[in-house]
C-alpha cells in the first residue's frame, strides 16, 4: 500500500459492519463501512472545491469524527493535511495559513472564531472556510455539504514520496516550522507500530482516543495504528480525571496511550484498579516517567505501563520498552523493528565511550526536512540528529538526557538539567521542577529553576539549597529558584522550557519583576 487511506479501504472490507470511532462527547458511533463511505465522499467535496494533489487543506478540529473523516479523505484525493491545534488563537492560525499556503479550511465550534478572522487577515489566494456544527456566515460551506456525494474514482497515488501531511511543532523556543510527511514516513511507522511483539495493538482492541489527533502522537501512532489494525478508537476532546476513568469503563478500553501528566491526576483516585478493570496495557510517550511513578501505578493497578520515545519528526514513535529485552527504570526501551538509534558526539562521530551523546536515528519513517525547501533533512545516508542527549545501556535501552539545546555550559562545565531535577524533585513538598540556563556575565551561563510547591517559600527554598548543595557540584547548584504556580506545558505534558527561558530574558531587562533566590 502507498496511501494511508488505502488502509481503510482494507478495514472496511475485512471489519465493515465492526464499530469503527465512538465519539465520547456526543456518542456518535460509525462502523468501518460507514467510514469508508464518509470518506470518499469527503474526498469528493475536495474536489468539487476546485483542490486537486498537492493542495494543502488545514484541520482546525477536536477530536471528534470530522477531523478523522476529513484526515483519511485527504489523504485519499491526494491532498497534503494540515492538522492544527483548535485552541490555536486568530494570530498563530493567519501564520499557518499563510505559512503552508492551505486552500481550503475546516472548523469546528472550538476554533471558528479564531479560524475566521484568521482567513480574514490571510492575503489572496482565499481561503475557503468549511464549518462543523456551526451557523454559516457568507461565502461559508457546511461539511455537510462537503460529504453530500461521491465525487468522481480517484487515481491511485502513484509516488510514496508524496507529501501527505504537515505537521506544525510546538515551537516552544521559536517559531512553529512545519514538518513534512510523507505517505512513505507515516505507513512506515505504522508497520513498525505492528512489527511490535508483543502488539501494542489488535483488532480486537478498544483504544482510548484522547491524546490531541492533530499532533503526531494521536494522528499516526493511535489513529493511523488503530486503522491499520481494525481496532475501534473511542474518541475525547479532552482529559479529564473522573470522565475519562468513565468513559474507559463504560466503553471497556483496553488500551490507553497517555502523556505523563496523567498519572499524577490517576495516582491518587479511588478504585482505581477497579476503574480500569478492562485494560490490558498502557502506553505513554512524551517524555520520560520515572520508576517510582511506574511502579506505583503497576502495583495498585495491575496494568503494565510501557514508554516510549518519538519525534513529529520520526511519525513519530522511535523506541518502546516493549521492544527491551528487560525493561529498566528510567529506560524509553529499544528500537522498533526498522529504526536504528546511535550516539554522535559534538563533532557528529559515533560515540561509543559509554558518555551521553547526541542521538541520531534511521529508518523509513523519518520525514523529509522542514517546509518549504526541505532543509535539516536526514543526511546522504538516512541519518537524522534529533537535537536529543542520551545514552544507550548494555542491552540497548534508549535513556533521554536532555535536549541538546537546554544543556546549560557553566564555566566551560555541561550541566544537564534533568541531573538537576532529578535532585530538587526530592525535596519535600516540590510537586514539579524545570531547570532552565540562562545568560551569566561571569560563568557564561548560570541554572535557574523554577519550582511548583506546596508549603512554606522560605522553607521550600532551604530545602532545595541544602539537598542541592549536598548533591550537587557547586558549579550545577541553581543560583536562582523561582517559586510559581505552574509550568507552562505543551499539550502532550511537556515543560515548555523556552517560555521559561524568555521569562528569564525579561527578567534581565527588568521587564518584570524580580523574585527571590536560593
Amino acid at each position: 500500500m502507498l496511501n494511508l487511506a488505502d488502509l481503510l479501504t482494507r478495514a472496511a472490507d475485512v471489519h465493515g459492519a465492526d464499530t469503527a470511532l465512538v465519539e465520547a462527547a456526543t456518542g456518535r458511533r460509525m462502523t468501518w463501512a460507514e467510514l469508508d463511505d464518509e470518506v470518499e465522499r469527503v474526498a469528493g467535496g475536495f474536489a468539487d472545491a476546485g483542490l486537486v494533489a498537492g493542495h494543502r487543506v488545514m484541520l482546525a478540529l477536536g477530536n471528534r469524527i470530522e477531523f478523522v473523516s476529513c484526515y483519511l479523505a485527504a489523504l485519499r484525493a491526494q491532498l497534503v493535511a494540515v492538522p492544527v491545534n483548535p485552541r490555536a488563537g486568530a494570530e498563530e492560525l493567519a501564520q499557518m495559513l499563510a505559512d503552508s499556503g492551505a486552500r481550503l479550511l475546516v472548523a469546528d465550534p472550538r476554533s471558528v472564531s479564531a479560524a475566521r478572522e484568521a482567513v480574514a487577515a490571510t492575503p489572496a489566494p482565499a481561503v475557503r472556510v468549511v464549518t462543523v456544527a456551526t451557523t454559516l456566515q457568507p461565502g461559508e460551506h457546511g461539511y455537510d455539504q462537503l460529504a453530500l456525494r461521491r465525487g468522481r474514482p480517484l487515481p491511485p497515488l502513484a509516488d510514496p514520496e508524496a507529501l501527505a501531511v504537515l505537521l506544525y511543532t510546538s515551537g516552544s523556543s521559536g517559531r512553529p516550522r512545519a514538518a513534512m510527511l510523507t505517505h512513505r514516513a507515516l505507513l512506515a511507522n505504522i508497520e513498525q507500530i505492528t512489527l511490535v511483539d508483543p502488539p501494542m495493538l489488535a483488532a480486537t482492541d478498544v483504544v482510548l482516543g484522547v491524546l490531541p489527533l492533530f499532533h503526531v502522537y494521536g494522528l499516526n501512532a493511535v489513529l493511523g495504528a488503530t486503522v491499520r489494525q481494525g481496532a475501534r478508537l473511542v474518541l475525547a476532546e479532552s482529559f479529564d480525571p473522573d470522565g475519562t476513568l468513565d468513559l474507559i469503563d463504560d466503553e471497556a478500553v483496553s488500551v490507553v496511550p497517555v502523556a505523563p501528566p496523567v498519572f499524577k491526576h490517576w495516582l491518587p483516585m479511588e478504585d482505581l484498579a477497579v476503574r480500569l478493570g478492562s485494560v490490558r496495557l498502557v502506553l505513554s510517550g512524551s517524555a520520560a516517567l520515572s520508576g517510582g511513578v511506574v511502579d506505583t501505578f503497576q502495583a495498585e493497578v495491575g496494568v503494565p505501563v510501557h514508554q516510549g520515545y518519538g519525534l513529529t519528526e520520526a511519525a513519530p514513535v522511535v523506541t518502546s520498552t516493549l521492544c527491551s529485552k528487560q525493561a529498566t527504570p528510567g529506560s524509553l526501551g529499544a528500537p522498533l523493528p526498522g529504526i536504528e538509534v546511535r550516539l554522535v558526539d559534538d563533532g557528529g562521530l559515533p560515540q561509543h565511550d559509554g558518555d551521553p551523546g547526541e542521538i541520531e536515528i534511521r529508518g523509513a519513517n523519518l520525514f523529509s526536512g522542514y517546509w518549504p525547501v526541505g532543509d535539516q533533512a536526514p543526511d546522504a545516508d538516512g541519518w537524522w540528529r534529533t537535537g536529543d542527549v542520551g545514552f544507550i545501556d548494555d542491552d540497548g535501552d534508549l535513556f533521554l538526557v536532555d535536549r541538546r539545546k537546554d544543556v546549560i555550559t557553566v564555566s566551560g562545565f555541561r550541566v544537564y538539567p534533568v541531573e538537576v531535577e532529578i535532585v530538587l524533585a526530592g525535596v519535600p513538598g516540590v510537586r514539579e521542577v524545570a531547570v532552565v540556563g540562562v545568560p551569566d556575565a561571569e560563568t557564561g551561563e548560570a541554572v535557574v529553576a523554577y519550582l511548583v510547591a506546596d508549603g512554606d517559600a522560605d522553607t521550600v527554598r532551604d530545602g532545595v539549597a541544602a539537598r542541592a548543595e549536598k548533591l550537587l557540584a557547586r558549579f550545577k547548584q541553581p543560583s536562582v529558584v523561582h517559586l510559581v504556580d505552574e509550568l507552562p506545558h505543551t499539550m502532550t505534558g511537556q515543560v515548555q522550557k523556552g517560555r521559561l527561558r524568555a521569562a528569564e530574558r525579561r527578567r534581565v531587562l527588568d521587564l518584570i519583576e524580580q523574585e527571590g533566590s536560593a
